[in-house]
């Protein structure tokens, strides 16, 4: 299959077209209901990042959602135009000193949702896979 890709400005209430791209992908792929609420959460969550932290909700800074898939997986790749992060060195949310706080929690949950996790761009690119 061929990649199909959105791009959006950087408003939370883009979320709904996140929603909407991968409900339509969930049809198209014939993707279980299991790994459906996977991937809708790992998505969200790093448009969310990409649209707050990449993009510094900066509604002129683009966010670009790609779907691809494979014989045996279905990739999402999220990019966006800020400056990246370094994502080797982020906190564990599990720690005690982290536990209460109510953030710092997306990129834990995304690499425990999907199969695959990879940052390109210094951060500003994260590619997601799911084998189906």
């Amino acid at each position: 299959m061929n990649p199909v890709s959105i791009e959006f400005p950087s408003i939370l209430d883009n979320i709904k077209i996140v929603e909407s791209f991968i409900d339509n992908s969930r049809d198209e792929y014939r993707i279980s209901d299991d790994l459906y609420g996977n991937i809708l959460v790992a998505i969200t969550e790093a448009v969310n990042n990409a649209i707050q932290h990449g993009n510094q909700s900066d509604k002129d800074k683009l966010v670009k959602l790609t779907c691809n898939s494979g014989p045996h997986e279905i990739t999402f790749t999220i990019e966006d135009e800020g400056g990246g992060f370094d994502y080797n060195t982020l906190p564990d949310p599990t720690s005690n000193e982290n536990i209460l706080k109510p953030d710092g929690r997306g990129i834990f949950l995304m690499k425990h949702l999907c199969d695959v996790l990879r940052f390109e761009n210094q951060g500003s690119k994260v590619e997601m896979v799911f084998f189906l």
